[in-house]
């Protein structure tokens, strides 16, 4: 009985089988062979390397689109970023007990009232400066003209005449081509108030409806996806608000110290080369430099280039002010990008929409990285997902949206 269960097949130890594979009719396993044979490195950056190529296509043809659509886009984005903005004054007329249309008319038309004065000013100033401008002028190219005569490259009033008369040769040969760009530039303003106008409208809107406009956009998200996008954009809004809060301080004080540069070195146009410094400044890092060429420009024609040279020596100084004090302590802690970041940002952006992208390319840093942190956090993972109909939470006190002009606090890792 033993020796019987000793020399018998084992119950737990099936026969042994043929160890030769069978032939793989389809060819699949001499792909596996293949893969295998391929080192573990090569095999992780072929897949990391095709699905970048997919992501950067359509991240391409993202961009692509919206350029296409950028008359719609540029109006869509910057109402966003001056609703970030207004809505906190919304809200405090709110808390004081204003009826809702009235705060949102104030706050808009307080928009209106401040940037329309803004332009008027420099409008108004530029232009009745105008005659005066064209004589310095004048008066500038004739001392520089003699400087010119007098300097040891020994330029004559002939060679100035002769390039004065080249670039008049060139003027009327190139007539057509002017009067297109005139044309073109005069499409460009069409095309500029037509913004405006939509920008104001958005804008508006957003003040009037934003918690609606909002549901309404969650509503097309899935609906297990409907926590993480709600809590992302809250995120991201909230580092938008940040953002444009501080750089409306940090361009107030760009313009300012500019302002007051110019007004003690007694150039012309003080106060519109200020505001101009100020608008320009929402041009991180490269805006206030610009803009405040400008003010050397006219410290040069009418004051000379010793004058010149110290007001560039103080834009130059407000850039550094800027760059090393200001974008570390307020900035960097508003939409928490390295500074490098910013720089590579506002490149980028550039290179990819010019001078639109620049300016924007800041607060679209900021707000993907608050979502991207909050997403990544998983803080969303478990929550309900946000109302999105018409009818609003219990105990909200509006009849038809969520108009509570405080806010939920919205808990994140960015």
């Amino acid at each position: 009985m033993s020796g019987s269960a000793a020399h018998g097949p084992s119950p737990s130890h099936p026969p042994r089988r043929s160890e030769v594979p069978a032939p793989d009719p389809t060819g699949f396993a001499s792909t596996r062979d293949s893969e295998a044979a391929l080192p573990f490195g090569i095999r992780l950056a072929g897949g990391l390397a095709w699905r970048l190529i997919a992501i950067a296509i359509v991240v391409l043809a993202f961009i692509a689109l919206l350029a296409r659509l950028g008359e719609i886009v540029i109006p869509l984005v910057v109402a966003v970023l001056l609703s970030a903005l207004l809505t906190p004054l919304k809200n405090l007329l709110l808390r004081r007990r204003l009826p809702k249309w009235l705060a949102v008319l104030v706050t808009f038309f307080v928009m209106v009232i401040v940037v329309g004065g803004l332009v008027t000013l420099v409008v108004f100033t530029v232009n009745s400066g105008v005659s005066g401008f064209s004589t310095h002028v004048v008066a500038f190219y004739k001392t520089t003209l003699d400087a010119l005569r007098n300097s040891p490259l020994g330029i004559s009033q002939t060679d100035v005449n002769n390039a004065v008369t080249s670039a008049t040769d060139y003027l009327k040969s190139n007539s057509s081509k002017i009067a297109a760009g005139a044309l073109t530039g005069a499409d460009v303003l069409i095309h500029t108030l037509v913004a405006v106008l939509l920008t104001l409208f958005i804008t508006l809107f957003f003040l009037i409806d934003g918690p609606g406009i909002w549901r309404w956009c969650v509503r097309l998200a899935p609906r297990k996806a409907r926590a993480a996008v709600d809590g992302a954009a809250k995120a991201a809004w909230l580092s938008l608000h940040e953002y444009v809060r501080v750089q409306i301080v940090v361009a107030l004080i760009d313009g300012i110290a500019i302002g007051i540069i110019a007004a003690i070195l007694r150039v012309p146009f003080a106060v519109p080369l200020g505001v101009l410094v100020f608008l320009g400044a929402f041009i991180p890092i490269v805006g206030a430099v610009t803009t405040g060429l400008l003010a050397v420009l006219a410290a040069l024609v009418y004051n000379g280039p010793i004058n010149a040279v110290v007001m560039l020596a103080g834009v130059v100084a407000v850039n550094q002010v800027e760059s090393h004090v200001l974008h570390p302590l307020l900035m960097g802690g508003a939409v928490r990008l390295h500074p490098i970041a910013v720089v590579l940002a506002v490149a980028g952006g550039s290179v990819l929409a010019g001078i639109v992208g620049a300016v924007f390319a800041v607060p679209l840093a900021a707000a993907t990285n608050s979502a991207v942190k909050y997403v990544a956090g998983g803080e969303w993972k478990g929550k309900a997902p946000p109302p999105t109909g018409p009818v609003p939470e219990e105990g909200d006190p509006s009849p038809r949206r969520d108009d509570d002009p405080r806010p939920r606090d919205v808990t994140t890792t960015a």
